[in-house]
C-alpha cells in the first residue's frame, strides 16, 4: 500500500496503518509545537508508517509524548508496545481497564485468537510485546493532558467495549471516535456521501451505553470526528442519526433471530448480510454483492457475534 500523509491543517494527521486492506484502519498523528502523539496504532506492522510520518513532518522519535489508545482490540492497539520501544520519551495512554491487560497481553491474545481464530490473530497481529507498566497513563473521566499548547481531553465511552475512551482535541475541536462512532466504509461512499455503520463487535457491546455515548459526543459540539475506521467525518450530528438508525436495526435483527430459535448466529449473519446490502443499494452504492459482502464479511461476522453475546445475555 501506497504510503500517504494526510494533513487536515489543524495539526491532526493521517495515515493508513497498512491493516488488511486500504482504508480499513487510520492512525492519527497530532502535532503542536514540535510535540507528538499517536491515536490508535493497528498492529507491529504499522510502526514503519509511523516512523515515516514523524520524518516527513521533521521530528524525530523522541517529539513522541504520547503513544494513546481509544481501546485495547488488537486493531487499535496491537503495535502499542513496538511503538513503546520505537519512542523513548513516550508514555502510554489507556483505558484503567485495558492497561493491564497491554503490560501483560497474554489474555489479550487469547481473547483475540478466540474471536478470530487462531491462524488469523496470529497472520494479523503477531507477538504482541509488553507495554512497560511505569510508562502508562491510565485515563480518568475528564482527564485533561496537554500537547505542546493544546489540551486533549479524555472521556469514558462504553457501549463498544467497557475500556474504551474518546478523546476531545480543545484546540482543533474534534474528537477521536476509535469505534463508538461506528465505521466508515470508503470504499462505499458515494457523491461525498460516507457510508456508516456502528460496530457490536464481541463481547462488551451494549446499545443504550452506545448511544449514551454518542451523544456524550455531540454534546461537546466538535467540527469533525475522526474515526479509526475511517479518520474524519462531518457534520458530526446528522451522520450520528445515520449510525444510531442503523445501531437500531442491528438491535431488532439479533432480538427477531433469538425469537425464532434454531441457530441465532447463523441466522443473525444471514439477516445482518441482507441489511448490509440493502442498505447499500440505498445509498446508492453500485459495487456488486459480492464485492460489498467481501468487504464487509469479517464485519458482519464479528458484529453478529457481539449482537448474539447481548442479546442472550
Amino acid at each position: 500500500m501506497e504510503f500517504q500523509l494526510i494533513d487536515y491543517r489543524n495539526g491532526i494527521h493521517a495515515f493508513d496503518a497498512g491493516y488488511v486492506r486500504h482504508q480499513l484502519a487510520a492512525i492519527h498523528l497530532i502535532v503542536d509545537h514540535g510535540r507528538a502523539a499517536f491515536i490508535d496504532n493497528g498492529s507491529n506492522a504499522s510502526l514503519p508508517r509511523a516512523q515515516r510520518a514523524l520524518t516527513e513532518l521533521g521530528l524525530t522519535p523522541d517529539a513522541v509524548d504520547y503513544v494513546i489508545v481509544t481501546h485495547i482490540h488488537l486493531d487499535h492497539a496491537g503495535g502499542s508496545g513496538a511503538y513503546m520501544q520505537a519512542f523513548p520519551n513516550a508514555k502510554f495512554v489507556v483505558h484503567p481497564r485495558g492497561a493491564r491487560h497491554m503490560i501483560d497481553p497474554t489474555k489479550l491474545m487469547a481473547a483475540t485468537e478466540e474471536v478470530y481464530g487462531r491462524e488469523t490473530a496470529r497472520s494479523l497481529y503477531g507477538e504482541l510485546t509488553p507495554v512497560p507498566a511505569e510508562r502508562v497513563i491510565e485515563t480518568l473521566d475528564g482527564m485533561v493532558l496537554k500537547l505542546g499548547q493544546r489540551e486533549l481531553a479524555f472521556y469514558d465511552s462504553p457501549g463498544h467495549a467497557k475500556h474504551h475512551v474518546f478523546i476531545h482535541d480543545r484546540t482543533a475541536n474534534g474528537i477521536f471516535t476509535g469505534d463508538t462512532f461506528g465505521i466508515s466504509y470508503r470504499e462505499c461512499d458515494v457523491a461525498g456521501r460516507p457510508l456508516l455503520m456502528p460496530s457490536t463487535t464481541p463481547s462488551q457491546f451494549d446499545p443504550v451505553d452506545l448511544r449514551d455515548s454518542v451523544e456524550r459526543m455531540l454534546m461537546l459540539d466538535p467540527d469533525s470526528v475522526y474515526l479509526t475506521h475511517f479518520s474524519r467525518l462531518t457534520p458530526p450530528r446528522e451522520l450520528a442519526g445515520q449510525m444510531l438508525r442503523r445501531l437500531d436495526d442491528f438491535v431488532g435483527i439479533a432480538l427477531k433471530a433469538k425469537q425464532a430459535g434454531g441457530d441465532v448466529l447463523a441466522n443473525t449473519k444471514s439477516a445482518m448480510a441482507r441489511y448490509f446490502l440493502t442498505e447499500a443499494r440505498a445509498h446508492g452504492v453500485t459495487l456488486p454483492d459480492d464485492e460489498i459482502l467481501t468487504l464487509w464479511h469479517m464485519d458482519i461476522d464479528l458484529d453478529s457475534q457481539g449482537l448474539v453475546i447481548w442479546a442472550q445475555g
